[in-house]
């Protein structure tokens, strides 16, 4: 297939900033085509003696932008350059005992340097104002060591367009909780930091029951609190500053396909992959506006086979990046190879459903995107289960407790008994991530699961050089309305922005897909300024009971609009 322009300078800027290959003597790939013939080449050299045949596939795949993997994929393969081709790892369990910090701190820096992201569990750090057990120094607690990390990241990432990431979590029983929820109340603190509290089922019964709360370390009661007043404390930090986030890490847990092998404590930065310790993130997203058929029509719709047939190579793209990539750790590299997860999920949800005419919030369009994750989820495995025939199942399946997790018993049954009798490639298979630099690659669709931001916006990057490049952009869909109006100047009729929705409907399409999803689903939940505290706080309690994995809100305030602002859009 030909490679369509770039039809956006959003889009053409990411690319040239941020995937274009450049290399030490100045010499640029010249168009995209080459940075797509790079990829698939790369891609396809796991391949034996069909690899002519399958670079063309990957090829085809990203030239029309009908699939994209993740950026450090993007970036990375074919380069021939010391980088890791995952995005974000999880990194190894940290231990009470400087030495042992200090090392971590030190495989954080060597993970970053290479390109990735990190997320870490603090909890097993304890708590301010204990004694050491060997020297009987002061313990300044977990928060203070994430200072330092947060000086780390900001010295490893000072250069070039990558914001260094990184994600903290904290046991919502660790005596210093307090503290942890409180630590970015200074917005200036911590910046290079997500943070989000490990939420369990029994402190959500101890909240509705009004029941005391016990704070915790090894073993030892520190404090006992009113748990209503510590989630009292948790929602108001959020409401105020957004974040501390929330893992419902009792749901996470129940819910891994690995239940048998590993708990699961902290995700990656954007939270839509919880991870073992030097556990990574192998991501790629398909584009669902690339399989709209006659949009804006009365014959629009959605091509469920197109989508259907493009998921096998799809999956194999990405097991192939696991035996192509460079690993900062010999950790991680065991750790990947010894469960293959990758994570497909999808962008340009919002953007699919305005092309289609379906309001965001409506029954019809939940049901269409539990069709698509459908299609999805239900053709990789397939493609898991023969990719496993052909190349052998990951290392760590154990197939008789695998097919007793929640999540495989909700397939159909006639996959389940191909994995009974075949075994798998790959551990995990699917998650939907925030997509956000990608969507904007995909000629500006909306990203992930999301509605659409504003229909026109301004959105401001970081260049090679690391200064900040501000860019008008438009919703593609509401450009190629505009276009097919020839040059109409409102907005579609099923226009609906992530300020048009109550919180109920951003949960109702997150937990219409998240029993479709083994691992996570990064979602915003947007409320207003002006949205009553008690009414936030439900939006938690909410959340919980629809058994989702984590929540995320935003609360539109003046001082909050960061990289993305309406600015002075108009609804035109």
């Amino acid at each position: 297939m030909n490679q369509p322009p770039f039809t956006t300078a959003i889009a053409q800027h990411i690319w040239e900033s941020k995937y274009r290959l450049v290399t030490e003597a100045g010499i640029a790939e010249s168009t995209p085509a080459a940075t797509w013939e790079r990829v698939a080449s790369a891609a396809a050299s796991a391949e034996g003696a069909d690899r002519s045949r399958w670079q063309a596939n990957f090829h085809d795949l990203m030239a029309d932008l009908r699939f994209l993997p993740g950026g450090r994929i993007l970036a990375g393969a074919g380069t021939q350059r010391r980088v890791t081709l995952f995005n974000c790892f999880v990194m190894g369990l940290l231990r009470d005992e400087m030495a042992a910090i200090f090392e971590a701190l030190k495989e954080g820096a060597l993970t970053m340097q290479e390109g990735g992201g990190v997320g870490y569990d603090f909890s097993p750090l304890r708590p301010r104002g204990t004694a050491a057990r060997e020297t009987a120094n002061i313990a300044s607690g977990p928060v203070s060591f994430m200072r330092v990390w947060d000086s780390m990241c900001a010295t490893i990432c000072s250069t070039g367009s990558r914001r260094g990431a990184m994600m903290a979590t904290l046991r919502c029983d660790h005596p210093d909780i307090g503290d942890f929820i409180a630590a970015k109340n200074d917005r200036q603190s911590l910046s290079h930091f997500n943070c989000s509290v490990q939420v369990t089922d029994a402190l959500m019964d101890a909240v509705a029951r009004d029941a005391d709360w016990d704070l915790t370390f090894a073993g030892h009661a520190h404090k006992k609190l009113r748990a209503r007043d510590l989630w009292r404390e948790l929602i108001q930090a959020a409401y105020q500053g957004s974040e501390p986030g929330v893992l419902f890490v009792d749901q996470i847990n129940r819910e891994n396909n690995l239940w048998y092998r590993e708990t699961l404590n902290t995700t990656n930065p954007c939270g839509e992959v919880p991870l073992p310790p030097y556990g990574a993130c192998n991501l790629g997203s398909f584009n669902l506006t690339a399989f709209v058929r006659d949009p804006f029509s009365n014959g629009a719709r959605f091509d469920q086979e197109a989508l259907k047939n493009c998921v096998p190579a799809a999956v194999r793209f990405l097991d192939n990046i696991i035996d192509l990539s460079k690993f900062p750790l010999p950790a991680q590299r065991a750790e990947a190879e010894m469960t293959r997860r990758m994570g497909l999920g999808f962008m340009g949800l919002g953007s699919t459903l305005l092309m289609l005419g379906l309001p965001y919030d409506g029954n019809q369009a939940r049901a269409l995107a539990v069709q698509i994750m459908t299609t999805i989820r239900d053709t990789a495995y397939l493609a898991s289960v023969e990719l496993g025939r052909e190349r052998g199942s990951f290392r760590a399946l154990d197939q008789t407790r695998f097919l007793q997790g929640p999540f495989i018993q909700r397939l159909p049954g006639d996959l389940q008994a191909e994995v009974r009798r075949h075994g798998l490639r790959n551990s995990h298979l699917t998650a939907i991530a925030p997509t956000g630099t990608i969507s904007l690659l995909a000629n500006n669709v909306s990203s992930g699961i999301e509605p659409i931001f504003e229909p026109r916006y301004q959105r401001t990057l970081r260049t090679r050089t690391g200064d900040l490049a501000t860019f008008d952009v438009e919703d593609h869909a509401c450009r190629l309305w505009r276009e097919r109006q020839r040059g109409a100047t409102g907005d579609p009729p099923a226009l609906t922005t992530a300020r048009d929705l109550v919180p109920d409907a951003h949960l109702a399409m997150q937990a219409a897909l998240q029993p479709l999803v083994d691992q996570g689903i990064s979602k915003t939940i947007n409320v207003p300024e002006d949205f009553p505290l008690d009414r936030f706080t439900s939006i938690y309690a909410d959340a919980h009971r629809l058994g989702l994995k984590g929540v995320t809100t935003f609360r539109a305030q003046p001082d909050r609009r960061g990289v993305i602002s309406a600015g002075n859009p108009g609804r035109r």
